[in-house]
């Protein structure tokens, strides 16, 4: 992280929440500085050690890092949650179609996986419930993250013994689309319109609209350079569980912690720091740079028409899937035939 972006963070801390904002005791003895309480916080975010790391360094008691730990992770949910964990808006939809129509995917916004975080301390009555074959309990997140990391969809909490499916029929990742609140995409593969954004998934994932799977056996050449093409650009979401992993050691680790709303603010805080990171260090791409282009989508604001059910039928429907999928083997052929394998 940056010293400008923490320093920024300081500052609204400090500013916004009560708990880092420097005071006085009854002797008129200042309190610890924001800086001191946020730096301990991040460091046990960074590094994963135990709260009495930072004591020596930032002349706290393990009690007090800890606190301030908990205070920071709700702070940072409540001040940057709504900017850096949002839905996608209609200019976010317009440059991730656009991207990904240049690798050879239009139509998709992102891709989709699940990670588990070991629980250590978990309570001994849960341990059946969230542990699988290894016998070690965990907790799941379920993820959609784009070319450039951005995480978009953030669901975490499901029992470790649930896998990618179970937790899909949890999630609610589509309950914009379904509750008629999305904005609406158009987009072309093959000279055929479709009107739903999709994901890329891998095998697991049902035959939805929303998901585009790999070729699991590829018979011909084209079918190959599909296959080959989709597990690709699905590895974005893999790069994104390993970013995150490596920015912020505490999400890698087993966790200690035995109060699983706090171990859920901890997750959540991670991946709005990881957002804000990767708008921080990024180039500054706008939609100025494709905006004289030929482009084969359109991104509208939603008009909630429609019933639910129906919407509902259309995101899980296996003829638009199966439709879909062969227009992209050709699709991707044609634009990158030229290309070995």
């Amino acid at each position: 992280m940056n010293k400008n972006l923490f320093l920024r963070i300081v500052h609204r801390l400090s500013t916004e929440i009560p708990y880092f904002r420097p005071s006085e005791d009854a002797t008129g003895r200042g309190s610890l500085s924001p800086l001191q309480k946020c730096t301990a916080a991040i460091r046990q975010l960074a590094y994963g050690g135990a709260a009495d790391m930072v004591d020596e360094y930032i002349r706290l008691a393990a009690t007090t890092a800890r606190k301030c730990l908990y205070n920071f992770t709700a702070g940072i949910i409540s001040l940057f949650g709504d900017e850096y964990l949002r839905h996608p808006t209609p200019e976010d939809l317009q440059r991730l179609l656009y991207e990904n129509e240049e690798r050879g995917f239009p139509g998709m916004i992102g891709s989709i996986d699940c990670m588990h975080w070991e629980w250590k301390n978990c309570p001994t009555a849960w341990k059946g419930m969230y542990s699988r074959g290894t016998g070690k309990p965990t907790i799941v997140l379920e993820v959609v993250a784009s070319y450039d990391l951005w995480i978009w969809h953030a669901f975490f909490g499901a029992p470790g013994t649930m896998n990618d499916l179970n937790i899909l029929d949890r999630s609610p990742v589509f309950d914009d689309v379904i509750n008629g609140i999305a904005p609406q995409v158009n987009y072309y593969v093959n000279g055929k319109e479709y009107h739903l954004a999709y994901y890329l998934a891998d095998g697991i994932y049902p035959k939805w609209a929303t998901f585009i799977q790999s070729i699991r056996l590829p018979q011909t050449e084209m079918q190959t350079k599909f296959a080959t093409t989709q597990e690709a650009v699905r590895k974005d979401v893999e790069r994104a569980f390993g970013v995150l992993q490596a920015r912020f050691t505490v999400v890698k680790n087993p966790y200690k912690l035995w109060d699983k709303e706090k171990i859920g603010n901890i997750m959540k805080a991670c991946i709005i720091l990881h957002n804000m990171i990767v708008e921080d260090e990024k180039d500054a791409n706008t939609l100025e740079e494709f905006e004289d282009e030929d482009l084969n989508f359109t991104v509208k604001r939603s008009k909630n028409t429609g019933c639910s059910i129906a919407r509902r039928q259309e995101v899980r429907n296996p003829h638009t899937h199966q439709q879909l999928k062969q227009d992209l083997v050709e699709h991707i052929w044609a634009k990158f035939e030229h290309i070995p394998i």
